[in-house]
């Protein structure tokens, strides 16, 4: 009996990979069509040198890319492993001359799947092609000058990758949360042939409050912590609530203008100074005497 030709209703356990080129927009169409040609180079041979069978793999065109679908009697670890390995050897390969390498993300995750006329369907499908288009696999990718980037699923990880194996090194995947259209998922990061990847864990700054500090520290000191030591210092001056002096702003203001001429200039006085002209006194003060209302101008 074909354990294959089952009923098209009845879901399949199977590894599903989605494969995309990194900015297939940038590509005219004769470029196009060369880089979807050396994708498929890249994977056949890559499944010819790791002895699965093509009737094992179903396999359908994106324009930009291929999905996949690998039937559950091929082990796992076959494609996690040497089949891995051998497409990346091959995008070497491909891209050694071309002045813009060919860049591929692919996603993976083992899950029911369902086959029709028209292709496959499920959410192992949804899912391996969310993973290997999330933004972190295509910021990877450019950020490590990478040919590939691999991206597993958290199940995936843990039931397969985890426990490692011939061509596969757990401790270079790196893990992280991503945001996807059916919620928060896990997902685990490699890059063939080099360590775990460093996985950002906040987002840098924005360049506007950059430039607004430096606008305010122009002198290299920060502005705001100027004005707490002027406040700081009033307030040591003027113990209970109490202005020893006019402020410096108010002495310049006559009839609500400011005057450019008035000086700028703070006195304390010791000692018995006798002779007082146009002081008003906000409140009780003690010269010699205590003088009446608080609003009471001295002549």
């Amino acid at each position: 009996m074909d354990h294959d030709a089952m009923d098209l209703a009845e879901a399949r356990y199977e590894l599903v990979i989605s494969v995309d080129a990194r900015r297939s927009g940038e590509y005219d169409d004769v470029d196009k069509q060369r880089m979807r040609e050396r994708i498929y180079r890249v994977l056949e041979a890559a499944f010819t040198h790791a002895k699965v069978a093509r009737d094992a793999v179903h396999m359908e065109d994106r324009g930009d890319g291929v999905l996949l679908s690998v039937a559950g009697r091929i082990a796992v670890t076959r494609l996690l492993g040497l089949w891995m390995v051998e497409v990346h050897e091959n995008l070497r390969d491909e891209n050694r001359g071309l002045s813009v390498p060919l860049g591929l993300r692919v996603g993976m995750h083992v899950g029911p799947v369902r086959h029709d006329g028209r292709g496959i369907s499920g959410r192992a499908v949804d899912l391996a092609c969310r993973l290997a288009d999330s933004p972190l696999a295509r910021r990877l990718l450019d950020a490590e000058r990478a040919d590939l980037v691999l991206v597993t699923s958290q199940s995936l990880y843990e039931d397969v990758v985890s426990s490692g194996g011939k061509f596969i090194e757990p401790a270079h995947y790196s893990s992280a949360r991503l945001e996807l259209k059916e919620g928060e998922v896990t997902a685990w990061f490699h890059l063939p042939g080099r360590p775990a990847p460093e996985i950002p864990t906040a987002a840098p700054a924005a360049p506007d409050a950059d430039r607004a500090d430096d606008v305010d520290d122009v002198d290299g000191v920060d502005d705001a912590r100027d004005a707490r030591d002027v406040s700081d210092a009033r307030g040591a001056d003027d113990a209970g609530g109490v202005d020893d002096a006019p402020d410096v702003d108010d002495a310049r203001r006559v009839d609500g203008e400011d005057r450019a001429d008035a000086p700028r200039a703070h006195y304390t006085v010791h000692g018995d100074m006798s002779q007082h002209s146009d002081n008003v006194y906000q409140q009780p003060v003690h010269i010699g005497r205590i003088t009446g209302d608080a609003g009471r101008r001295k002549g």
